[in-house]
């Protein structure tokens, strides 16, 4: 089995429970992850443990159903797509292999919240990545990801203060 993993940590200000509420609502991925431009079948938020969703990249033909496996507020939260990943919205393509993004929050210090973004991505060896999809799981996206997240958390309370 081949095995890609990609981790980011970004310290913010805000406390872990408003960046925890943040990214652990995939509709505000669209906002903040590089390629990610559809959200549907979102269940009401918060997710509770096996609630899906899924997420289409930019041109819509790359599918991914995730699956929420672990949500502890403020703590950690997890969430895994197992099948066809990046399957086309009929469900043709992708590669078989499972992938689990983890959020990690942890407080290293007084008014800091420490966000780590770990993604690991699995497929078998006779299912090879397509090239296509090291783009996404550059280690620049997920800090792209990180920035538009503290654009977006800084836009969310410069509006609550008006």
């Amino acid at each position: 089995m081949g095995i890609v993993t990609t981790s980011s940590a970004t310290t913010f200000s805000q406390p872990a429970e408003v960046v925890y509420d943040f990214v652990s609502n995939p509709s505000n991925w669209v906002k903040a992850y590089p390629g990610t431009r559809h959200i549907g079948n979102l269940p009401s938020v918060p997710l509770k443990i096996g609630d899906t969703w899924e997420e289409a990249g930019a041109n819509s033909e790359a599918v991914f159903t995730w699956q929420l496996a672990i949500a502890a507020r403020p703590r950690i939260f997890v969430f895994t797509s197992v099948g066809l990943l990046g399957h086309g919205s009929d469900g043709s393509g992708g590669f078989e292999g499972r992938m689990t993004v983890s959020y990690e929050f942890t407080r290293p210090g007084h008014d800091v919240t420490l966000f780590t973004r770990t993604m690991t991505i699995e497929a078998y060896r006779d299912a090879p990545f397509p090239d296509e999809f090291f783009r996404v799981v550059n280690p620049t996206k997920i800090d792209a990801y990180h920035a538009a997240i503290a654009r977006e958390l800084d836009k969310e309370a410069a509006s609550a203060t008006v």
